[in-house]
């Protein structure tokens, strides 16, 4: 069917126009933040969405006022015939800005690629640039391909962020070494603090909040400048005196930008999260396999965000026993 444009807004006025699409519950890294050493129990193949119910959705999606596309994971690249779907992505009427998340572990033979198809940026997940510690934190020696996608993406003019998840007594003494990237290269280095999805049994504690990971940088680089911050944005930017580059901080357990958010989450086997923090509101993935039409589609997306939770600490609070810690990161979107 044709769907009319519009714009969809959730239960508090905000406009919903970013989707971060799982393509993969899969990873070939095992960040002991995200995930038991062992892994985690994958999602059977069958159960993901397929590129074509995929693309079906984000047309809808795009109908409704969605603009811009995030593919996330696991990592995406671990998934056969990504490029591909990528480019099918690029015809859809109304996306304009297509992005991705990876560990940068198989991504640099293809950033040629993704230039060429228009992706726009890149975010890059490195939480050290020392090889021990990046053994140490993954479980896996793949420091050097991760430096060989940050460079190829420099080389092609993809913007790039770089993703460190702080944590205490893990990187500490790495922020200052990363943060220096800035000085000389065009990147936005973002530091997250620590969230409980670890695929384990316990919730993270917050030892390093976002004031304080300012404050520790501040007291190597001197005064932050704080720069504008775009609507829906997630990090808090700085720029630093004679860097080419920015500084950005998320406040991802603080939740300090709930406010504006203007994203949704489709997990790799169909659940649509409104929320990073809620349980999962809809399975888009029973509509799509049991012969819904794409109205119907459209009018469950729609009934679903009448609902949204204003902010995380309202989406944590709905689920049931705010087990959020027994979640992978993998599963969820990132």
């Amino acid at each position: 069917m044709s769907v009319t444009p519009t714009v969809l807004y959730d239960s508090h006025g905000r406009p919903l126009e970013y989707v971060r699409l799982a393509v993969t519950d899969r990873c070939n890294l095992r960040c002991f933040y995200c995930m038991p050493e062992e892994g985690i129990q994958y999602v059977p193949r069958q159960e993901l969405l397929t590129y074509e119910e995929m693309t079906r959705l984000v047309t809808l999606l795009a109908g409704l006022g969605v603009r811009k596309v995030r593919l996330t994971g696991g990592e995406p690249f671990v998934r056969r015939g990504l490029m591909g779907f990528i480019e099918q992505l690029t015809h859809i009427h109304g996306i304009n800005d297509i992005s991705l998340t990876t560990n940068g572990v198989l991504t640099a033979p293809h950033v040629p690629e993704l230039a060429r198809m228009g992706v726009r940026a890149v975010n890059l997940s490195l939480d050290t640039l020392d090889r021990a510690r990046f053994h140490q934190i993954t479980r896996r020696d793949e420091l050097p391909q991760v430096l060989d996608t940050f460079y190829a993406l420099l080389a092609a003019g993809i913007r790039v962020k770089i993703n460190a998840v702080v944590m205490d007594g893990q990187n500490i003494q790495d922020l200052v070494p990363l943060a220096e990237l800035t000085r000389d290269l065009p990147v936005e280095m973002r530091f997250i603090e620590e969230m409980p999805f670890n695929g384990g049994s316990h919730a993270a504690t917050l030892p390093w909040n976002h004031r304080r990971i300012r404050e520790h940088l501040e007291q190597h680089f001197g005064a932050f400048t704080p720069l504008p911050t775009p609507v829906g944005a997630t990090a808090s930017e700085y720029s630093v005196a004679g860097h080419q580059g920015t500084i950005g901080i998320i406040a991802a357990y603080s939740r300090t930008f709930c406010g504006t958010c203007n994203r949704i989450r489709l997990t790799a086997e169909g659940g649509l999260k409104t929320c990073l923090y809620d349980q999962g509101v809809l399975d888009i993935r029973a509509m799509l396999r049991g012969g819904s039409s794409d109205a119907d589609i459209v009018a469950a997306l729609t009934n679903a965000f009448r609902y949204r939770a204003a902010n995380g600490f309202e989406a944590e609070s709905q689920r049931p026993l705010h087990q959020l810690s027994f979640e992978s990161m993998s599963t969820i979107g990132g």
